[in-house]
């Protein structure tokens, strides 16, 4: 039960709004993206300024709150009683130093502001699929580029500069340089560290991509993905791949073909020419009668539309594993639990195919730790809070099943509300010696844990 709390003092001393429970505008400021995980802290904040998220972090601090942060994206780690919220939807800014190739993001900004500045000067950022997903959330856990990963790495390797509010209420600039663990620490762990308003990072002279989905009835599951995984293990680092079983609903907003179909959505990202893309992907083609395609020479602007994933608010439960490796035991197992015939209520099950630079070591030491990872499961059930049981229980027969390919690390923007609690889960993410560096840097930066209301690293003891 949330503690009462006298706000009046931080609300007076403040350049941004704040909210409390039953307040107009209290369930506005507190909405997600998964309309299953609306937050509920005692008080809200809407930073305006760096000096309203300082001023709020001291607050939390006097008065024994847990620091929560909502920015621009999709995922929500967990609930937020007893908390302090701090929303960045006030500060969403975004410059560029064009000749530089170097753009800064503030706050909650979408990844669709950043192309808005970035197009028109021939540059690329390392966006996720959806335009719609913040841009400084996608980077503290690592960012893996559907378009642009597997030929240049994580995105979260090409940020220069980083500006945090810590435990202490004090705003900070930190790069490799000048704060080496603090800036290790923060890339790959989401909103363990800190409060960060402000990101620099480099953005590439890329005006094209050629791109966009083959589209094949699920009853073909057995053939196109076992053709996708072989196919995929051929392919150069340039082209990025991922495959989708998908049970779309009658949306009208969809494909007149695609509406109400079970499918298998081939998403592919090449950053060589048309033609050679056509003759890299012509395989694929030819694995079973396809549905649909949609695959072209795109503006880079554009290839947010390659996954087409939802682009409003949407009730759902997910979850999600590494796999270390796909082979036709491993397909086999997704035709027992997601395919034809099997029952499943989920919407989507998807492979991501990684490698490439994804798997190399940075440059710069970070806290990714999903560099050994060939292949990232993500899967999720739509549906209201009634059908949410169902929908975790198919969850957990899709990864149970999935466990003898398991691979222990993952990508971490892809951990579930459900998995936040579980401290094992969160160790065994980053593996002993990882955990143990980033713990003892938490006793440092956060030596209360105030910002736990995360996947939580915890203070070293």
């Amino acid at each position: 039960m949330a503690v009462p709390i006298d706000t009046a003092e931080l609300s007076g001393a403040l350049t941004g709004p704040t909210f409390v429970p039953g307040q107009v505008g209290y369930d506005e400021e507190c909405s997600t993206y998964n309309l299953l995980t609306p937050l509920r802290p005692v008080v809200a904040v809407g930073a305006a300024t760096v000096a309203d998220v300082e001023k709020a972090v001291r607050f939390a601090a006097a008065n024994g709150l847990a620091v929560a942060i909502r920015g621009g994206g999709h995922i929500v780690a967990a609930p937020s009683d007893n908390s302090l919220l701090i929303t960045m939807r006030r500060m969403s800014g975004v410059s560029l130093d064009v000749e530089a190739a170097s753009v800064r993001v503030q706050g909650a900004a979408l990844w669709q502001d950043v192309l808005d500045a970035v197009t028109p000067h021939g540059l690329a950022p390392m966006s996720g699929s959806s335009s719609t997903v913040g841009v400084i959330g996608y980077l503290l856990g690592g960012g893996q580029s559907p378009t642009l990963g597997r030929h240049l790495g994580w995105a979260a390797e090409h940020v220069t500069a980083i500006e945090i509010v810590t435990a202490d209420g004090r705003a900070r600039r930190i790069t490799a340089d000048s704060d080496p663990d603090l800036f290790f620490a923060v890339r790959g762990t989401k909103g363990n560290f800190g409060v960060v308003t402000a990101v620099e990072m480099r953005v590439f002279p890329i005006t094209r991509v050629f791109g966009g989905g083959l589209w094949f009835s699920g009853d073909d599951l057995r053939p196109v993905l076992n053709g996708w995984r072989r196919w995929a293990a051929t392919v150069p680092e340039e082209m990025t791949s991922s495959i989708a079983i998908q049970r779309l609903p009658p949306d009208p907003a969809l494909p007149e073909p695609l509406r109400g179909v079970f499918v298998l959505h081939t998403r592919i990202a090449f950053l060589g020419s048309a033609a050679e893309g056509n003759r890299l992907i012509e395989p694929l083609r030819r694995l079973a009668p396809l549905i649909m395609e949609s695959v072209a020479d795109l503006p880079y602007a554009q290839a947010a539309t390659i996954h087409m994933d939802p682009p409003s608010p949407i009730p759902y439960v997910d979850r999600s594993i590494g796999l270390r490796e796909l082979n036709a035991e491993t397909v086999e197992a997704f035709y027992e639990v997601a395919g034809p015939g099997s029952g499943s209520t989920l919407a989507s099950v998807e492979i991501r195919a990684l490698g490439g630079a994804l798997s190399r070591e940075p440059l710069t030491a970070d806290a990714i730790p999903a560099r050994a990872v060939p292949f990232q499961v993500f899967a999720f059930g739509v549906g209201p809070l009634e059908q949410a049981p169902a929908n975790r229980v198919a969850l957990a027969e899709l990864i149970d099943r999935l466990r003898p390919w398991g691979h222990e690390r993952r990508m971490v923007a892809f951990l579930s509300p459900d998995e936040a609690t579980d401290q094992s889960a969160i160790r065994l993410l980053y593996g002993e010696d990882l955990y143990a560096r980033l713990a003892q840097l938490k006793k440092v930066y956060d030596p209360a844990n105030m910002f736990r209301i995360n996947h939580n690293i915890a203070p070293a003891t």
